[in-house]
């Protein structure tokens, strides 16, 4: 029996939860925040719009109409789509998931050890200090591995586990199941986590800096590019989740609309997080007598430091606020985890035809392996360069590889269109062939091409002049090897051999 018929959702809003679990994740608290206030504050909202718009929901629309119409993985589609010169690219995009799963599994990890310091407040008051010394215990050298950090291995396996569990259930009874749970959870979690904020002395502070428009910056090209930028990494587009998911939609489902829905519950969600996080930051600013730029942070750093630090300071409730933070970034966490490793474990069963739980068994048990790295002592310092490297050079470049290839080498955007005006309400014009002929094209070319230029360049001029000031070695090791190599594994897996006729009749 065909994969496609055991692998379906039960609902078109299991989908969209499905969707929208793996588009809202650790960057939506952590990130976004940060980037509308560096780029204009209530002034970005244009740029960010503009680009939701004309990158972010069109290539939702283009990924769910080749899950949809191809019926497979991501290789697999692409292969349906075009052939062999095809393939690699979904397989590229799969390789990527799979190591962005290797290292976004440790900072789950990471939460749920928070989501127990809350109760006690055990971190103190040098939240700095507790994180890098007392949890991570973070050598002093890059790349110096040490031994594993048994505090961090623990809760990590144990991420595993859980993820292991939800995907061996299957599609409807496992990831479904899940995120009917972990969504509308974290929904009322984080409203929580804004209400407070938003009560805390000093709130309106931090809200004055993050909605203040400066409109100067808007006749700023980089901050249009920052837009772009974020949008692209936000709604976990080009590589290979969305494709994945969209292939277990039934025949019938809007697939248009469901893009729409899925781009702006992510877009309200980084509004809801934008509004929470800068409250709390007001709060620490008004505590501290320090300037609102002087306080914000972002990634690891807002999470694990500053916001202990402001859970240390409230004046009532901070036990319960700091749990349900941490629990906040566990759910989101895994939601979009369990969507990333997913992507693998369709490939795997996909290109050698074997059983669901044999590819869970061999996908999590793998990537697992290879996270091990992360719960060392060099732990933070690889996860951060290969972060930075996979998704600048990995889901950016898959990104602008993909569109191009599509538009204008297998010139498939009409075919596309046609399949997905057949089965949605909303027909697509003018508007999504502009998007993804012109407008996505460049913008992502001149990032990767302004990226691009900057490593090369900062690889020659002098031997700390990387990426956080990372030796040569290191970033050669963690960070160009792990980028490049994602494209060679992809290559190669594109030359194995089918175990079964991909171009099997797609619908029964």
């Amino acid at each position: 029996m065909d994969k496609q018929q055991n692998s379906q959702w039960g609902t078109r809003a299991g989908f969209i939860l499905a969707a929208v679990g793996s588009a809202v994740g650790l960057g939506n608290i952590w990130r976004f925040p940060y980037v509308a206030y560096e780029n204009g504050g209530g002034a970005f909202f244009i740029p960010y719009l503009f680009a939701l718009l004309t990158a972010g929901i069109p290539i939702l629309i283009m990924e769910f109409t080749i899950g949809h119409k191809y019926r497979g993985s991501s290789p697999l589609s692409f292969f349906r789509l075009a052939g062999k010169k095809a393939e690699w690219i979904g397989w590229w995009g799969v390789i990527v998931a799979f190591v962005i799963s290797t290292y976004y599994s440790v900072i789950i990890a990471w939460a749920i050890k928070y989501t127990g310091y809350a109760f006690t407040l055990k971190w103190g008051q040098d939240t700095k200090d507790f994180l890098y010394g007392d949890v991570l215990n973070l050598s002093e050298v890059p790349g110096e591995i040490g031994g594993f950090v048994p505090g961090v291995l623990i809760p990590h396996l144990f991420v595993w586990a859980i993820v292991f569990l939800i995907l061996f259930g299957g599609v409807k009874k496992g990831i479904e199941f899940a995120n009917r749970i972990f969504i509308p959870l974290l929904t009322v979690v984080f409203i929580a986590i804004v209400i407070r904020a938003v009560t805390l002395p000093g709130a309106m502070i931090g809200l004055q800096s993050f909605f203040q428009p400066d409109l100067s910056k808007l006749t700023n090209a980089t901050v249009w590019v920052a837009a772009y930028g974020h949008i692209f990494f936000s709604l976990s587009i080009a590589f290979a989740i969305m494709i994945t998911y969209s292939s277990y939609l039934p025949k019938k489902s809007d697939v248009t609309n469901n893009a729409f829905i899925t781009g702006f519950a992510n877009s309200s969600f980084e509004l809801l997080a934008g509004i929470g996080v800068f409250a709390a930051l007001g709060f620490m600013a008004l505590q501290s007598g320090l300037p609102i730029d002087e306080v914000v942070s972002v990634g690891v750093g807002l999470a694990f430091v500053a916001f202990p630090s402001i859970i240390n300071e409230m004046p009532g409730m901070n036990v319960i606020f700091g749990v349900l933070f941490f629990l906040s970034l566990t759910l989101a966490g895994i939601s979009s985890l369990i969507s990333i490793v997913e992507t693998y474990i369709a490939g795997i069963q996909d290109k050698f035809n074997i059983s669901r739980g044999k590819a869970v068994f061999f996908g999590v048990s793998l990537s697992m392996l290879f996270s091990l790295i992360y719960s060392t002592n060099s732990g933070l310092y690889f996860l951060d360069t290969v972060d930075y490297f996979i998704n600048n050079f990995g889901v950016a470049a898959l990104g602008l590889v993909e569109v191009v290839a599509i538009v204008w080498v297998f010139k498939k955007l009409d075919t596309l269109q046609t399949h997905a005006d057949a089965v949605s309400d909303i027909r697509l014009g003018a508007w999504w062939r502009i998007s993804l002929r012109y407008i996505t094209p460049a913008v992502l070319g001149y990032m990767f091409i302004d990226l691009l230029r900057l490593n090369i360049m900062r690889l020659h001029d002098s031997k700390t002049g990387n990426y956080e000031g990372y030796t040569n070695e290191f970033i050669l090791t963690a960070g160009w090897s792990v980028a490049v190599g994602a494209l060679v594994l992809g290559i190669i897996f594109m030359l194995l051999k089918w175990r079964k006729d991909p171009q099997r009749e797609l619908y029964k």
